[in-house]
């Protein structure tokens, strides 16, 4: 099996009907909305968020609050169009572990104590689970494993 064969599966891999997939579908819709609203809220109230930045002590609290922002619309769009789900879960875990160890554990806040523990474990299922149902996740690999059409025959 080649690289690009094995991500594709990794991509695609997951239940698409049955519960499983239709719970995969609801993780993916609910947090990726919470995702896009958080990360929208880093531009419009930019200077609230970045002087939190500042309070958990990181460092370009300015440019960190930016690219966590682009990171968290950009994630929430791909999970609710189920596209590259497994990864962009990952980085979103990430994400999440982040907010819970500097605002969560270094200050207290009550989201990073609760709402951020709970998309971590939605993450951390939606990287096992995969994608669910009605995601473009499977659509766009199953196009590329279409085989190419022979040439015409002259004649």
């Amino acid at each position: 099996m080649t690289m690009r064969e094995r991500i594709s599966t990794l991509l695609s891999s997951g239940p698409r009907h049955g519960r499983l997939a239709v719970a995969a579908l609801v993780m993916r819709l609910a947090a990726g909305a919470v995702f896009i609203a958080f990360g929208i809220v880093k531009f419009t109230r930019h200077a609230s968020e970045v002087a939190s930045f500042q309070a958990y002590g990181l460092p370009a609290a300015d440019a960190f609050v930016y690219a966590i922002g682009v990171v968290e619309v950009v994630g929430g769009v791909l999970l609710v169009a189920g596209l590259a789900t497994r990864p962009t879960a990952l980085i979103l875990a990430g994400d999440m572990v982040g907010a819970i160890v500097v605002s969560g554990i270094g200050l207290g806040e009550p989201v990073s104590l609760t709402l951020a523990p709970a998309l971590l474990i939605l993450m951390v299922l939606l990287v096992w689970v995969g994608p669910g149902s009605a995601a473009l996740d499977g659509r766009v690999v199953s196009r590329r494993r279409v085989p190419p059409r022979p040439p015409a025959s002259a004649g």
